[in-house]
């Protein structure tokens, strides 16, 4: 089963739609570099080629602006993940697999990481759309990796939500040393056996 992440939005046009990309990229690589406090809204502006006012017209804040780019750099790497699927023979492996494998691509970047999940910590209600999108982009992951052979059950997406809870605190525990990389394996492979729970095949 494939997963799909709805759109938030109305479509942009071709022109703005490349205005995004290249604003995602500029913070992106400001994030890289020096971490949520590098990212400001007039060096995205002057990186990205566009004017302050219309930067605030996309991002109202930085905090939407990261929890965005959270989002694409995800939807990066679900892409990657089709390309080269986990492996594992049960589900809850191939669960497990495909989240140390995105968690490890953050660790490639673990300054783009601290200020992505900062700006989903700091978000309030008003950045609820772009959190919420952040959301059904891990779900759409997680699924994926599931490769499901119908609609998942409730008991699934129960299990997916908790999944998703347990991957966000161990990428927060590490970022603040408090985790190694084998702990965080450990727990997300403990928590993907709820998976296993959930199976409706005999």
């Amino acid at each position: 089963m494939t997963a799909e992440v709805k759109p938030s939005s109305p479509p942009l046009t071709e022109r703005q739609e490349a205005r995004r990309r290249r604003i995602l990229h500029a913070s992106a690589q400001l994030a890289s570099r020096g971490g949520f406090d590098a990212v400001q809204m007039r060096e995205v502006a002057e990186s990205s080629s566009v004017a302050l006012g219309t930067l605030y017209r996309y991002f109202p804040s930085k905090v939407h602006l990261l929890v965005a780019t959270m989002q694409d750099q995800l939807q990066h790497m679900h892409t990657t993940l089709r390309k080269r699927p986990p492996g594992g023979e049960s589900a809850s492996e191939r669960v497990a697999e495909t989240l140390m494998r995105a968690f490890r691509a953050l660790q490639r970047e673990p300054q783009l990481a601290d200020a992505m999940v900062r700006a989903l910590t700091f978000a309030d209600r008003s950045v609820s759309p772009e959190v919420d999108t952040v959301s059904r982009q891990t779900t759409a992951i997680i699924l994926d990796a599931m490769d499901l052979a119908g609609t998942p059950t409730p008991e699934q997406l129960s299990a997916v939500r908790v999944i998703e809870h347990t991957w966000h605190s161990a990428l927060i525990t590490w970022l603040s040393g408090r985790a190694s990389i084998a702990q965080v394996k450990i727990d997300i492979e403990m928590v993907c056996r709820l998976i296993d729970l959930t199976s409706t095949d005999d």
